[in-house]
């Protein structure tokens, strides 16, 4: 019987008890704020951290995850006996960490020419980020617990992927301007007039599908557009930072408006935090449009 292994990092923002549960490997993002280095996961949890950059004296900065630090990770999957490896990477478009995991491959297969045969790594971009892979992520190591193939996993993963939407919208414009997710011009006019936007990812790229005036239109604004482009029936997640109340009002707008509540309530990690801050709330979707080839 084949071993697999499901391997993410830490801007999947994968729930520590899941990560626990299913033995899912994590990869941790490395994270300066101030002159401090931390490990993302390891030295603080996503509420501690929030404190942290509400308090830093200027934006922390993320480091990629290097080819290096890959083949070290492929080698213990590999010692460990695995026969798969199903590593879902952090949007391509936003890091070079998903390159480096591939340069990582061929280094780790050049260094151990038996491998080949013995340990399959596939790597998988996720084109999203937090949920938007941390979700499918789980889903792949219940359906690997339960004795799927690994092509079965990876064609799920593929699956999700395709039509996978993110819908967010921070409170706050001062990190989404200083990290360039939206321009300083427009992000200067949306908090004098109290705008604030809703950004996706289609195809990997940010982008400002539109904006709400105040912040109580924000929760229904998310709920309306995720049920407008939700394929039916189908499962969602919501993504909150650092107050929960959000993700309790976009939970129960949905619940009201397609009748089941989120298959997974999440916070917002570090590594995201950083460019979006901790006043966030967000959704993740199948999109119809998305998976029609719209």
């Amino acid at each position: 019987m084949r071993k697999i292994k499901i391997m993410t990092d830490s801007a999947s923002d994968v729930p520590y008890e899941a990560e626990e549960r299913y033995g899912i490997k994590v990869l941790c993002f490395a994270i300066a704020v101030d002159d401090q280095s931390y490990t993302e996961r390891r030295d603080f949890t996503p509420t501690e951290f929030y404190d942290i950059l509400t308090h830093a004296s200027r934006i922390p900065t993320t480091a990629q995850y290097t080819p290096v630090q890959f083949e070290e990770a492929y080698e213990e999957v590999w010692q460990e006996g695995c026969s798969d490896l199903i590593y879902v990477g952090i949007n391509s478009k936003g890091s070079g960490t998903f390159q480096n995991s591939l340069i990582a491959r061929e280094n780790f297969y050049e260094a151990h020419p038996e491998a080949r045969e013995q340990l399959q790594i596939h790597c998988l971009d996720s084109r999203t980020y937090c949920l938007g892979y941390g979700y499918p992520v789980v889903e792949a190591a219940i359906k690997a617990e339960k004795g799927a193939s690994a092509q079965e996993i990876v064609s799920y993963l593929e699956n999700w992927f395709s039509c996978c939407s993110v819908y967010f919208t921070p409170y706050t414009l001062e990190y989404v301007k200083k990290s360039g997710r939206v321009s300083a011009a427009a992000a200067f006019v949306g908090e004098l007039v109290g705008l604030k936007p809703i950004i996706s990812f289609p195809d990997g790229e940010s982008k400002v599908l539109t904006k709400v005036r105040g912040e109580r239109a924000v929760v229904p604004a998310l709920a309306k557009m995720a049920q407008s482009t939700m394929i039916p029936h189908t499962e969602y997640a919501v993504i909150v930072g650092a107050n929960p109340e959000y993700a309790r009002q976009l939970a129960a707008e949905m619940e009201k408006a397609v009748g089941y509540p989120p298959a997974m309530i999440g916070n917002l990690g570090a590594a995201i935090a950083v460019n979006a801050g901790p006043d966030v709330v967000g959704i993740v979707i199948r999109n119809k449009d998305r998976a029609a080839g719209r």
